[in-house]
């Protein structure tokens, strides 16, 4: 059985501790709105940070490789952490959405249904606009579209 300090320091790696609800405590109430910003703003920093990181070592590392094979490798490098980059960037843009969404208490509920998203779900992927019934749908959906 894990002790109390190992099971902390596991929650700690995943980011955030987990939210306790309290009993009767109602969906989306201010402190479970307050728990997600927090998840979405560490979660926004450590991608700008990542960029950052990127240019920096881009600048750093660039260099003119007199051999071919030297440069292409290094090009190839570059084109995959700018890749990566795009990816993180459209992320960012999809936590902003969802950060307004929060101030504008329209978060937690699914775009299709309109049922509870749930805090687990949301934990897991804070960003999410389906509950997991909705989002199996579509992914069913596009399996058979894409077939």
């Amino acid at each position: 059985m894990p002790t109390k300090a190992k099971e902390k320091s596991s929650q700690l790696t995943r980011g955030f501790e987990p939210y306790k609800e309290a009993k009767g405590e109602e969906y989306m109430s201010d402190a479970m709105r307050a728990h997600f910003t927090a998840i979405l703003n560490k979660w926004k920093m450590e991608l700008m940070q990542e960029v950052d990181r990127t240019v920096h070592h881009m600048q750093d590392e660039a260099a003119n490789f007199p051999d071919p094979a030297d440069r292409a490798s290094q090009e190839e490098e570059f084109s995959l952490e700018l890749r990566a980059r795009d990816r993180e960037r459209k992320l960012i843009k999809k936590i902003d959405e969802t950060l307004q969404l929060i101030e504008d208490n329209d978060y937690g509920w699914c775009d299709s249904c309109g049922v509870e998203i749930g805090i687990r779900r949301l934990e897991a992927r804070p960003t999410a606009t389906l509950c997991i019934d909705c989002k199996t749908l579509a992914e069913i959906k596009e399996k058979q579209i894409g077939s």
